[in-house]
């Protein structure tokens, strides 16, 4: 286990430069987790600090050593990437105890390792099937395992439940979380599921267009967006954001050029009331929650979630109250005002 620092890394292809100059410091024992839209340079990085592509520029640090020109083999890093690439005529054992055999220790030691492996992953029942015996989810925890036994510095994950079912997802990230309090190893984590970067992560690194958006605690991310970008991105549905000109009756600083709101912190009020006013175009019923799609005016439409039992429908006119306390204000570039 082991801290993994960036220095000024940048990655080019060509003439293309993908990763711009990431400065970032990881502490021994962090789950971190790089998220991000598609294209923005996550995996990528990811993969630089696995020693899978080459580093462009900068360093990258492990523990207390230079890693940038060391290949995968010698960085002392485990990798699990989205495909479990196992290997179909091998049992479960044998899959998870290749890496150690491939490494030439002794027979008595690879049982011990991969019987510990399979303990702390609830594999124990299963280390005699073949990889088409068993569900995408055990699959994925075999894949794990051949992580484990090798004992690695860090663990890198390469958004791993990505082919998994909705039911199953929720599942491997339980499990992850618990691997995680359990070897309280280093982990980084690539995905483009806010959900599982809110749910999982001890930080959560935001890349746009190769550059780190906002480095934060989920909480700090969803509280104190740095940005318009950070802003929108993460949170389910997303902040509605405004001209600052549609928010006449909201109290904005001095600068503020659009404000936004998370769906949340809005009440629906009576028509007349309220800083704005809309109309109700669509409800989304999920149950303990709805999420009420409005049409209003200038600005432009709004999502609000409101109590699953809401009496309200399309048509309907109504205002809109927004929490003072949850306003967040942005400059001309984006940025937040604090």
């Amino acid at each position: 286990m082991s801290s993994i620092t960036l220095k000024a890394v940048e990655k080019w292809f060509g003439d293309a430069q993908v990763i711009k100059g990431v400065d970032l410091d990881i502490n021994e024992g962090e789950f971190v987790i790089f998220v991000g839209p598609s294209g923005c340079g996550k995996s990528t990085l990811l993969r630089m600090i696995a020693g899978l592509e080459e580093t462009s520029r900068g360093q990258i640090i492990v523990g207390d050593r230079d890693a940038t020109a060391e290949p995968p083999s010698k960085r002392g890093l485990a990798m699990v990437f989205q495909s479990y690439a196992l290997y179909p005529h091998m049992s479960v054992r044998d899959n998870v105890g290749f890496p150690l055999k491939s490494a030439g220790l002794p027979a008595a030691e690879i049982t011990a390792k991969v019987d510990e492996a399979a303990r702390v992953l609830k594999l124990d029942a299963y280390m005699d099937r073949r990889p088409k015996d068993l569900s995408g989810g055990q699959r994925q925890r075999v894949a794990i395992g051949r992580s484990i036994v090798r004992d690695p510095t860090a663990f890198l994950f390469d958004e791993p439940l990505s082919n998994l079912d909705a039911a199953l997802r929720v599942e491997m990230r339980y499990e992850i979380a618990k691997l995680h309090q359990t070897l309280k190893s280093t982990m980084i984590y690539v995905t483009h599921d806010q959900v599982e970067a809110m749910t999982l992560a001890d930080r959560i690194v935001v890349l746009e267009f190769g550059k780190i958006a906002q480095v934060g605690t989920p909480r700090e991310l969803y509280e104190r967006p740095a940005n318009l970008f950070v802003a929108q991105f993460i949170g389910s549905p997303r902040m509605n954001v405004m001209p600052a000109s549609a928010g006449e009756a909201v109290a904005l600083p001095d600068g503020a050029t659009s404000f936004g709101v998370r769906p949340e912190h809005i009440s629906l009020v009576a028509a007349g009331q309220g800083q704005i006013q809309g109309v109700v175009d669509v409800l989304e019923y999920l149950g303990a929650d709805t999420f009420v799609i409005l049409s209003c005016g200038d600005a432009g439409q709004i999502t609000v979630r409101v109590n699953g039992n809401t009496t309200h429908k399309p048509g309907d006119s109504v205002g809109l109250h927004f929490d003072p306390e949850a306003v967040h204000a942005f400059d001309a570039e984006g940025l937040a005002i604090r």
